[in-house]
């Protein structure tokens, strides 16, 4: 087969960064799509920590990648898959039941991605020597994270600048407290409810508030009174199209679903609750006795059909006893925008003084934003596809296997599979693939819902563009330094002298998110500083987890075998990600960073059983 001479550096670069952007797509941009579209922490932690599986089952369809066509073949194929699946999210985003379908889409995207993997590190290892291997190795890495800031940071950037494009002049709530104001709560008489005040429709959209300004009593209400505001405002924003039904105790408890909800987790997440979930986060607001006053919002001009104009209300300045109790995100449509929205808000029980406090409200086009965005991401893979289609080299080594039966491949198969195994110490090994990264796969599904949410639910409130900055760019460059002093310092002592300090910097400084949940900063350098720290130690201690599947895989099998580890790593961190919504809706923010520090113990569990040869990774020196 001929091949014209083309450098490594015009097909590497391209070749990793598209490797590595639709698993970022699958993983971190659906989970931030999702928390905007308004799907709870439970769902997004459930449902797209399914989304890991095709990446842990890729071992059992890898050996038919090498029996069918060529590895060139399988990579641009892939991408254009990849493409026509970004393709079909874009479309799929506006539809009435966007998160049966996009979820599917993203399950069939995430199989092309996971054979695109198979694939590219195939005929990386096919198309170049050893020596040009190992040169090209970090461009390889650095190219992937390099997609990884790029997806986590650049597009969730575009995404929340076509928010904010696509919205309305900011909602601007202002709230006075004192002794000299009603504590009295006042429920909307039900003539006003059945014949809403339909006003005339201006030309621009605003929102009209009524009262505009909000004076609240600090003097203290009935438990029972805050309650039936609270369900009062509940109700109608869900009879009206506002807030999605809201599954409330049911979902706790279990009424009315499986048998898995009303026998084990249902009585298990209220047992959970009871003894371990925070209280007076103002999160329920019949535990509190604040007095409380209802908003009602209108937009003053309809949306067209099928269109959401999405209200992100949250804390702006001012004093934080006084908390917006319910109302943080609500949906006008062209069928409810003559209907009053109820927002509540509320003082803390124990404020005395005067104090005042602003909310602003934030809205946008956000269904729009995120289509486009998946638009451009598509047309990208698009483009990728017919680049490489004509730039990636064509290596002799690179053919479809000819002459081999089924047996015969089926045999090399389950060698394959039995040679791991059969291993040393595999049941240790197994055991740290899965568990090193237990604390950390639940951390980091929860961290940008954390970052999104707003303070009075616990979280910091930030925007989606300051989420991009923040965690998908802050938060990568420290990944990306941690991951290079790692693989540096690793170079020089080996695996085994590092293990232990790489165990301990994956785990201490995720301190850094029980600050943050604790003292809830208002400064941006203060939340950058904390993730920049949390990114940094984890990039340092991962560096391990690499080196190690590595060593494990070390033999006749070896490409075969780091394919399985890998499916462990997935695996590892698809199980605990699951569970991880659910946990911190029952216990909160604050009591699930607990959690996550004290599950760090299996971290240094397995840590102190693995065994690994001193002198591996470690650079030999050479006697004259």
């Amino acid at each position: 087969m001929s091949n014209r001479k083309i450098s490594p550096w015009a097909w590497i670069p391209s070749l990793y960064f598209a490797q590595g952007l639709p698993y970022v797509a699958v993983m971190t941009i659906s989970v931030i799509m999702y928390k905007r579209l308004g799907i709870s922490n439970t769902d997004i932690a459930l449902y797209t920590s399914w989304l890991y599986l095709p990446w842990v089952i890729k071992p059992f369809w890898s050996p038919f990648v090498d029996l069918l066509k060529t590895k060139r073949w399988w990579v641009v194929t892939m991408q254009i898959l990849v493409g026509a699946g970004l393709a079909g999210i874009a479309f799929t985003i506006p539809v009435s039941n966007f998160f049966q379908v996009t979820l599917a889409v993203f399950w069939l995207m995430a199989f092309s991605s996971a054979t695109h993997d198979i694939a590219a590190d195939g005929f990386y290892m096919l198309a170049l020597d050893t020596n040009k291997q190992a040169m090209y190795v970090g461009i390889r890495s650095t190219f992937y994270r390099v997609a990884t800031i790029a997806g986590q940071g650049l597009l969730i950037i575009i995404a929340g600048s076509l928010e904010s494009a696509t919205g309305l002049k900011p909602l601007d709530i202002q709230v006075n407290a004192g002794p000299q104001y009603s504590a009295a709560i006042e429920i909307p008489a039900d003539s006003a409810l059945i014949n809403p005040f339909v006003m005339s429709q201006t030309d621009e959209y605003t929102f009209d508030l009524n009262p505009s300004v909000i004076n609240i009593g600090t003097g203290n209400i009935s438990a029972d009174s805050a309650s039936i505001l609270r369900k009062f405002a509940i109700e109608q924003n869900t009879l009206n199209g506002f807030i999605p039904r809201e599954r409330g105790i049911a979902a706790v408890t279990g009424e009315g679903g499986s048998w898995w909800s009303r026998s084990v987790s249902g009585p298990l997440g209220l047992w959970i609750n009871r003894n371990f979930g925070e209280e007076g986060e103002g999160k329920e607001v019949h535990l509190l006795t604040g007095s409380s006053s209802l908003v009602e919002v209108r937009l003053t001009k309809s949306p067209a059909p099928g269109e959401k104009i999405v209200l992100n209300s949250s804390f702006n300045r001012g004093d934080k006893s006084i908390f917006l109790a319910h109302g943080e995100r609500i949906e006008f449509t062209s069928e409810n925008w003559t209907k009053p929205a109820f927002v509540l808000i509320q003082v803390d029980p124990k404020l005395e003084d005067e104090a005042t406090a602003s909310f602003k409200g934030l809205s946008g086009n956000i269904t729009f934003a995120w289509s486009i965005t998946f638009f451009i991401l598509a047309g990208f893979f698009f483009a990728v596809a017919l680049y490489h289609k004509f730039i990636l080299p064509k290596p002799e080594s690179d053919f479809a296997t000819k002459n081999v039966t089924p047996g015969t491949i089926f045999r090399e198969f389950f060698e394959t599979f039995a040679s791991f195994f059969r291993k040393k110490e595999v049941v240790i090994a197994i055991a740290f693939l899965l568990l090193f990264r237990f604390a950390e796969a639940q951390l980091v599904k929860m961290v940008t819902p954390f970052l999104l949410d707003p303070k009075e639910l616990g979280g910091m409130g930030l925007t989606t563009g300051q989420v991009g900055m923040v965690y998908g760019t802050v938060g990568i460059i420290g990944l990306t330094l941690g991951g290079i002093i790692g693989g540096i310092i690793a170079s020089v002592g080996g695996l085994k002298k590092w293990l232990w300090p790489m165990a301990l910097s994956i785990s201490l400084p995720s301190f850094s998110f029980v600050y943050l949940a604790l003292v809830q900063p208002d400064s941006l350098f203060v939340i950058n500083l904390c993730v920049f720290i949390e990114q940094l130690g984890y990039g340092f201690g991962f560096t391990a987890y690499m080196l190690f599947m590595i060593y494990f895989s070390e033999g006749k099998h070896k490409t075969a075998h780091y394919a399985i580890c890998t499916a462990f790593m997935a695996l590892g961190m698809m199980i605990p990600g699951m569970f991880a919504g659910w946990l911190q809706e029952l216990i909160g923010y604050k009591h699930f960073f607990y959690w996550v520090m004290l599950c760090y113990i299996l971290t240094f569990i397995v840590t102190a059983f693995v065994k690994v040869d001193a002198s591996f990774g470690r650079k030999s020196v050479v006697k004259s």
